[in-house]
């Protein structure tokens, strides 16, 4: 960051852009405990009162060079929002926090048996949508929800208790492929309603 915090006016200015607080990772940033399972009520309340604190806005009156700090925050709180409110980017960097890539782009190797699971979603996808059977893409929307529900049990219990790293791994990337069944399913949605 190129301005000294020293340089900010009020006392409660400098303490919002302490430069230690820009090195904290993200769960330090809200006060949050270093884990998958996390309060969202509580991430949500001290992302709106950092937000308050480090909004653009309430420095437009600073120097350009105190604005770009300020931007720098807000762009950092809702970096760290948003990762940490996302199933999978908060497994990914809760991993890579523990020196783990989760290897998505380069590791495509699954599990035979989760990919047969794919072809068949993806088929009774294709059927509903082919048959406009919009109370079928539901069922399978709900199956979905169900199957991301377990998987995001799954990853906290390995994340949070069992550290076994390699298998949330394993857990991200086949979140991510329910993920994109998700986006099928919501397109098949709007080509039904076309």
């Amino acid at each position: 960051m190129q301005a000294a915090v020293s340089d900010f006016g009020s006392a409660e200015t400098r303490f919002v852009f302490d430069e230690s607080r820009f090195q904290q990772d993200f769960f330090q940033l809200f006060g949050l405990p270093t884990s998958y399972r996390i309060d969202h009520t509580q991430l949500d309340q001290h992302y709106h009162a950092l937000q308050v604190q480090v909004h653009p806005d309430k420095f437009s009156h600073l120097s350009e060079a105190e604005r770009r700090v300020s931007m720098q925050w807000a762009t950092r709180v809702n970096e760290a929002y948003q990762t940490l409110n996302n199933p999978i980017k908060r497994a990914r960097y809760l991993l890579s926090l523990r020196g783990v890539d989760t290897q998505e782009e380069t590791n495509t190797i699954m599990p035979a048996g989760f990919l047969m699971e794919q072809m068949e979603w993806h088929e009774a996808i294709q059927e509903a949508e082919e048959a406009r059977d919009a109370g079928e893409l539901d069922k399978l929307k709900l199956r979905l929800q169900h199957e991301v529900h377990v998987l995001q049990q799954q990853l906290a219990d390995q994340i949070d208790i069992e550290r076994d790293y390699a298998a949330a791994t394993e857990g991200v990337r086949k979140l991510k492929f329910l993920e994109k069944l998700a986006e099928e399913i919501n397109s098949a949605f709007d080509a039904i309603d076309n």
